[in-house]
């Protein structure tokens, strides 16, 4: 089996389908108490970093997205499949699944 060497650029998403760079999880509370990685939250905010073509309708034309490359997005805490590139932590969703564009 040959292995596969994915980055950003090779990730194309298809249909209405978003991939979405994750936001650091807070390191420490309101208070000044720093977080072990088991007790952090999964972030629930991230920035596009690629789009899919858009959703097809009934009549064959596609469905334009509502976001786009460098939105910053608020989305579902269990929604989309995670995926990790190197360090870095990404999310792959549906555009259903993205609650608003934030800033």
């Amino acid at each position: 089996m040959a292995a596969v060497s994915l980055s950003v650029s090779t990730v194309k998403p298809l249909g209405d389908r978003v991939f979405v760079k994750v936001s650091a999880s807070e390191e420490k509370t309101a208070g000044g108490l720093y977080l072990p990685d088991t007790a952090k939250e999964k972030p629930q905010v991230g920035e596009v970093v690629a789009l899919g073509p858009g959703k097809r309708n009934d009549d064959g034309s596609r469905q334009e997205l509502e976001v786009k490359v460098g939105d910053k997005v608020l989305y579902s805490k269990y929604a989309g499949t995670d995926v990790k590139l190197g360090t870095e932590e990404y999310v792959l969703l549906s555009e259903k699944d993205i609650l608003a564009v934030v800033g």
